[in-house]
């Protein structure tokens, strides 16, 4: 017996929905919820974790409901025009051009319902500005593209550190499985206690960037030359990400921000085991150090910091210009010191690094891959470099 067209149409919808069914099945298997980050599906804001962002998603939520009411009110008041007053039933077209009494009630309305939504916008952008009184206040610099912050005020002062990407580049170039925190991940993540108020202190060394963190309720744009500051203060322990909210670059993708409230006792424990190790770390700038021991620094710094543009093996891409058989790494010392501490195109300025970091590096590049010049840079050189006094 011959399928009619509708039968056969039937069983392929219903093949296509068992397809799809066993895509979404697979996807849920592959893809969960980002701890401190993104759910699956998540159609809302954040989940609020301070003050703030519980105003804002009020506000959400008030500002969505008006704009349905209003909607739902215009919308139907015209379908039942339409269709009561339509021409099929008789109906007439009334034959007048303004009515003073309208024009006035949908002026009025309107304005009532802006400054209802105003007053508590305005409430919450006000509490959004203030900064004082605050317990800890952090430096959030914004580089291309990691972040650096110091602690300048409060409990953990002294503190700084770079906080960069971690995610494997291997990742990246699609070489490898994907994390779950595939590209919000940090080596040094910003460390903060609970129920403390944290004003964070913003600016850039290059180009503008944004410090957001969405479950803080929290985005501030970081601009060259200028200091702009904003708060939070989270209420529950855990880890936040966020991410860099404004384009600045070609790896502006890549500068997540991750954000670990600790209580108050572990957060003075994390103070003292982080004062220990930057003392420990603590480099004497007059030393002289050998060859090999400023490659092996370099190689990490490197790795940590340059290969994300020159790739692992120096050799570039894109715009970006290999390091591998370049003039600029093989000339003298002065040339190459001359663009880490003061950029080059759109290679950014490396002063945020220390000068035993910088004497590594560069030696690293001037001695590695087919580059054999030899050379070794030490810190104390760039020491005399960061006030203009260059090796000759």
């Amino acid at each position: 017996m011959k399928k009619s067209p509708i039968f056969q149409l039937a069983k392929i919808l219903s093949l296509i929905c068992t397809v799809l069914n066993i895509s979404n099945s697979f996807a849920e298997q592959a893809v969960t919820d980002m701890l401190g980050g993104p759910a699956v599906r998540q159609l809302n804001l954040h989940k609020p974790v301070t003050q703030i962002a519980h105003q804002i998603e009020n506000l959400h939520v008030i500002v969505m409901l008006v704009c349905l009411a209003v909607f739902i009110a215009v919308f139907g008041v015209m379908f039942y025009s339409i269709i009561k007053h339509r021409k099929s039933k008789g109906s007439k077209p009334a034959n007048f051009h303004e009515s003073t009494t309208v024009e006035i009630i949908w002026t009025i309305v309107p304005f009532i319902i802006v400054i209802a939504m105003a007053l508590p916008a305005t409430k919450t952008v006000v509490a959004m500005k203030d900064t004082s009184n605050a317990d800890i206040t952090i430096k959030a610099t914004g580089y291309q593209w990691k972040w650096g912050y110091d602690y300048i005020k409060g409990e953990g002062e002294g503190i700084k550190f770079l906080s960069t990407l971690s995610t494997p580049r291997e990742q990246i170039n699609n070489l490898a499985p994907k994390s779950n925190t595939y590209l919000m991940e940090v080596d040094n993540s910003l460390v903060v206690p609970v129920n403390k108020k944290i004003r964070i202190v913003t600016t850039a060394q290059d180009v503008i960037h944004a410090w957001m963190v969405p479950a803080f309720g929290v985005k501030q744009d970081a601009i060259p030359g200028m200091v702009r500051d904003t708060w939070f203060k989270a209420e529950k322990i855990g880890i936040y990400r966020g991410q860099c909210a404004e384009l600045c670059g070609k790896e502006h993708a890549f500068m997540p921000i991750v954000v670990e409230v600790k209580s108050e006792k572990d957060y003075a424990a994390w103070v003292e085991a982080k004062q220990k190790e930057i003392k420990a770390k603590a480099d004497d700038p007059n030393k002289v150090y050998n060859l090999d021991e400023l490659k092996v620094r370099g190689e990490k710094i490197y790795h940590s910091n340059c290969a994300v543009c020159h790739q692992p093996n120096g050799s570039g891409g894109g715009g970006i210009p290999a390091l591998d058989g370049s003039k600029v790494v093989n000339s003298d010392k002065k040339e190459q010191m001359h663009v880490v501490l003061e950029g080059r195109g759109g290679m950014p300025k490396w002063t945020q690094l220390s000068d035993t970091d910088l004497a590594a590096v560069v030696t690293y590049t001037k001695n590695s891959w087919s580059n054999k010049t030899g050379q070794i840079v030490q810190p104390a050189e760039f020491v005399k470099a960061r006030n203009g006094e260059f090796p000759q």
